[in-house]
């Protein structure tokens, strides 16, 4: 361990590891610090990478050059297209991870990583000098000083676990394979001095829930009726270039399993003994990832509910059973989980329970999630009161990129809301705040039919090379592909239908391009030149897919012509004339960086905006 590094990054999870090989991959050395080896890159909640919005975000992160699409295509179980029969908007890859494997991969990379010291120990304080961080101090009173420091601290922070009423003062609970290749549970510790540091440096924190189910044995579970829920018979990775596919053949299987009126009167005549119903808890919960019995309570005009049998791990005998996190006493839980179908006679490894754990409030940040008050400190992932691993892997990677170039008095990387989920959601955080953990959704991206599955590496790969967590190799591949796309599309401009294409489908087309816009029409049928089937995927929908990105584009210009005018040299908005009280409040608390970041601040009106842009001409 030295005594000096570039970046402190506090905590191991799916942020701090980002965070960390985005300075040690472009070779400055950096500090990881965790409480546990073994809950390095943990799943303590549901063991799958992706999803809607979510798995173009691990798209995002590999074009960028972080590692989460890599991992999770090495320790897959399996993968799925989700949305196949819908369009290319709204398709991602969802993959269901060996958890075990995956952090057992991780740990691995960190220690053959020379820039990279990982340190079991707790942070106690941060070490600041007129407003800016200067290293960190630990429990045993060792200072390690940083150019840089990211928290990246998860559910971490003054975390209380519960079950009914029963509250343990602990972090989340994980497994790992010990030394015997022992599958062990332990759970965490909580970390209260550093959530303790940061009121007292005047960060405002807001209290947050997130819970997990029950994990079931799977031999005890009666598969008899049961839906099957299999992986997609294509190659499907994350990684843009040099892939892991696993084959259909090895992928596991899946199941969906119901709620149903039984479960149902049990929950209800049980509600009671439920913490957040009792008024006992007033933390907030994910509101597009309910409990089972807010599922019931709140949408009791449903007769079933669907819930996800899922594997953990090759080397483990559970499931997790998507769906059903609740905050109910174990022997109420018992009984409710026995009503499903399937599970009558089962065996349970251990029961769900929730977390309630400190979160900042995002609007402190900057869009390079940098804090405002302090120079040099960083936060990324749920600690900015997001959910899920993805959001937390796209954040810590930012963060970590932001962080590397500062330390190098280089321009930051602020991902726009039109070229990134993970810009979106960035956007959204800083200038909205958060109320209930967040969660990113494709209703949430304005120009979602251009942040595609397809494209991320068209998106983002140059800002990954750039930085240098690309290699040549990499941007080569990429770098070739686009050529033959642009080679291809150009082509088919330029040719005209032969008579058996004008006689198939007429002559309304005035070249080839246009011909592929019709949703009938496949490259492969007017294109007779062999290409890679990913790009011939990448063709299609760019053709496809232009004169609807044209139209959506049309839109939001017509609803958004705030210009991008920098406000930066506004240092107090009490300066400006006739603006309310409340928008001088906000815009003081927010410090938009442009104008058109003032006008996504909830409460900035547009007699707000006219006010700044006059002052501004003044």
């Amino acid at each position: 361990m030295r005594k000096t590094y570039d970046i402190v990054v506090i905590g191991a999870g799916h942020a701090g590891i980002e965070a960390s090989f985005a300075g040690a991959n472009a070779g400055v050395k950096v500090a990881l610090i965790t409480l546990k080896e073994e809950s390095v890159g943990c799943c303590p909640c549901n063991p799958s990478v992706g999803g809607p919005a979510k798995g173009i975000v691990t798209r995002e992160i590999d074009a960028l050059g972080g590692m989460q699409g890599k991992a999770a295509d090495i320790n897959q179980m399996q993968m799925k297209l989700l949305n196949e029969s819908k369009g290319a908007g709204v398709r991602a890859l969802r993959a269901q991870i060996d958890k075990i494997k995956y952090h057992e991969w991780f740990l691995k990379q960190i220690k053959e990583n020379k820039n990279i010291d990982l340190i079991i120990n707790e942070v106690s304080e941060l070490v600041i000098k007129n407003k800016t961080v200067t290293g960190v101090k630990l429990i045993d009173g060792t200072i390690l000083n940083a150019k840089c420091v990211i928290i990246t601290s998860g559910t971490y922070m003054d975390s209380k676990t519960f079950s009914g009423f029963e509250f343990k003062e602990t972090g989340p609970v994980y497994d790992y394979e010990n030394k015997k290749h022992e599958i062990k549970t332990e759970t965490a510790p909580k970390t209260f001095l550093l959530s303790q540091n940061l009121k007292k440096l005047g960060f405002e924190t807001i209290r947050l829930k997130t819970g997990t189910p029950p994990r079931v044995y799977k031999d005890s579970i009666d598969y008899k009726g049961l839906e099957k829920h299999t992986g997609t018979k294509q190659k499907l990775a994350f990684e843009c270039y040099k892939p892991t596919y696993l084959p259909y053949a090895k992928q596991c299987m899946c199941w969906i399993t119901y709620t149903n009126a039984k479960t149902h009167k049990l929950i209800k005549d049980n509600i009671n003994l439920s913490p957040m119903y009792a008024g006992v808890l007033k933390s907030v919960g994910p509101r597009y990832c309910p409990s089972i019995e807010d599922k019931v309570i709140r949408f009791s005009d449903k007769p079933r509910h669907q819930l996800f049998i899922e594997p953990e791990s090759t080397l483990m005998n559970t499931i997790y059973l998507q769906g059903f996190s609740t905050t109910l006493p174990e022997k109420v839980q018992d009984k409710i989980i026995r009503t499903l179908p399937g599970f009558k006679n089962c065996k349970i490894q251990r029961y769900a329970y929730a977390i309630e754990y400190d979160a900042i409030i995002p609007t402190q940040l900057w869009p390079t999630l940098e804090s405002k008050s302090i120079k040099g400190l960083f936060f990324a992932g749920q600690v900015n009161g997001t959910s899920g691993y993805e959001e937390a892997a796209g954040q810590g990677l930012i963060a970590g990129i932001n962080a590397l170039l500062k330390i190098k008095k280089q321009k930051p990387l602020i991902l726009s809301r039109e070229e990134s989920y993970i810009g979106v959601m960035i956007d959204d955080i800083i200038n909205k705040g958060v109320t209930d953990p967040y969660r990113l959704l494709t209703s949430r991206a304005e120009h979602r039919l251009y942040l595609r599955n397809d494209n991320a590496d068209e998106r983002l790969m140059k800002y990954g090379y750039e930085i240098g967590l690309v290699n040549k190799d990499k941007w080569n591949n990429y770098s070739k592909e686009q050529k033959i796309v642009n080679k291809v599309i150009e082509e088919l401009k330029a040719a005209s239908l032969s008579k058996p294409l004008l006689k198939k489908y007429g002559s309304s087309n005035h070249n080839l391009f246009q011909l592929l816009k019709r949703p009938d029409v496949k490259l492969n049928d007017i294109y007779k030149n062999k290409i890679d089937p990913i790009v011939v995927y990448k063709i299609e929908t760019k053709v496809k897919f232009e004169g609807y990105i044209v139209s959506q584009n049309k839109i939001i210009e017509k609803y958004n012509k705030i210009p991008n005018i920098d406000l930066q040299s506004i240092k107090n908005y009490k300066q400006i004339h006739n603006l309310s009280l409340e928008a001088i409040d906000k815009l003081n608390k927010i410090k938009p960086l442009t104008l058109s970041q003032a006008q996504r601040i909830p409460g900035i009106t547009s007699n707000d905006i006219i006010v700044i842009k006059l002052h501004l001409n003044k």
